[in-house]
């Protein structure tokens, strides 16, 4: 069976191959109601274009690549939904690549993105230093965003959380709920989140002139069994040295928080208080239920891609970086009520 042609689907559309080629292309506007006809009869007849031929006209693939650090986090799999709805809109493709949290992966994965030449690529580097020479040397070929974390490479734009800031809400609320003993349960500082997040947590405490416990700053990693394990070790102990509140630097960790303090008779939030920050689906469904901050994903989606489009303009390569550091929304739940 031949292939099916341009002019095969503009005689079916009642076209001209010139009209069906600016919609698939999508070089020039059309009338939409016409670029439904042709797409729709394009899909009928099975049209197939040249990806290959088409690039090299055009100079550009309509794929866009994506580096998150565990496309297994919930947090990761939102905003990699987010980004992928955005881009559909525009009528570009994501290549979707999984670093696992190891930087030597991450690398392979920016040069292999690179090698099928995609439009741009928006980055969550997995490593503060350990990405940089990776991150650094593709800023240098291609356009690049990095989202949600980022190393110290100067010629790229970064959206994010302002942590700093996320921190202080989280405190701030806890305070004006009887909290005056608080604990931090966080991740190892390997990334940029990890060491804003405990800065924007000590801060917090000195501000509001509240007491970490001892002990009470704990690292491990984003999961649910570092949570609980954690939480053990502050639980664990005489009353007078627990806390009455434990701030946890993602929702995974306090939903392992939360399984702790059930297990243990342990009374949230009469006898301790419990915060996360994402705001991912499970923390509505957790028993109590988790007050947390929604990170912005569908905003921080938006706004990388529109920096990495300003970047891929050639007069824009040269433009000063952007820093956007966008403000959580607290979303009070059970697990902080009780003390009111």
């Amino acid at each position: 069976m031949s292939s099916v042609t341009l002019a095969d689907v503009a005689q079916a559309a009642g076209v001209s191959t010139a009209t069906v080629s600016r919609v698939l292309s999508g070089s020039r506007p059309v009338r939409a109601d016409i670029a439904r006809q042709v797409r729709t009869t394009a899909d009928r007849l099975g049209y197939r274009g040249n990806g290959i031929a088409r690039a090299l006209r055009q100079q550009r693939t309509d794929a866009v690549g994506v580096v998150v650090p565990s496309i297994l986090n919930p947090f990761f799999t939102a905003l990699v939904d987010s980004i992928e709805g955005a881009l559909h809109d525009t009528g570009k493709q994501l290549v979707l690549c999984d670093s696992r949290q190891d930087p030597e992966l991450e690398a392979q994965h920016l040069r292999l993105l690179v090698e099928r030449h995609v439009d741009g690529i928006v980055v969550s580097p997995c490593d503060a230093t350990a990405s940089i020479d990776a991150v650094s040397r593709t800023a240098a070929l291609v356009p690049l965003v990095q989202l949600d974390r980022r190393v110290d490479v100067a010629e790229t734009d970064w959206v994010g959380l302002d942590d700093d800031r996320a921190l202080g809400i989280v405190l701030e609320h806890l305070h004006a709920r009887g909290a005056r003993r608080v604990a931090f349960v966080t991740s190892r500082m390997t990334n940029s989140s990890t060491v804003d997040r405990l800065r924007g947590f000590e801060d917090g405490v000195r501000r509001l002139g509240l007491s970490v416990v001892p002990d009470g700053i704990v690292l491990d990693d984003f999961s649910v069994d570092s949570g609980e394990r954690a939480a053990g070790a502050l639980l664990d102990r005489e009353t007078d040295r627990r806390p009455d509140a434990i701030v946890c630097a993602d929702d995974l960790l306090a939903i392992g928080v939360l399984r702790a303090c059930h297990e243990r008779g342990v009374a949230v939030p009469d006898e301790v208080q419990v915060t996360g920050i994402d705001d991912i689906v499970f923390s509505r469904y957790v028993s109590p239920r988790l007050t947390t901050l929604a990170q912005p994903t569908a905003q921080m989606a938006e706004e990388a891609l529109r920096l990495l489009a300003q970047r891929a303009v050639g007069a824009a390569r040269d433009a000063p970086t952007i820093r956007l550091a966008l403000r959580p929304s607290l979303v009070e739940r059970e697990s902080t009520r009780g003390q009111a």
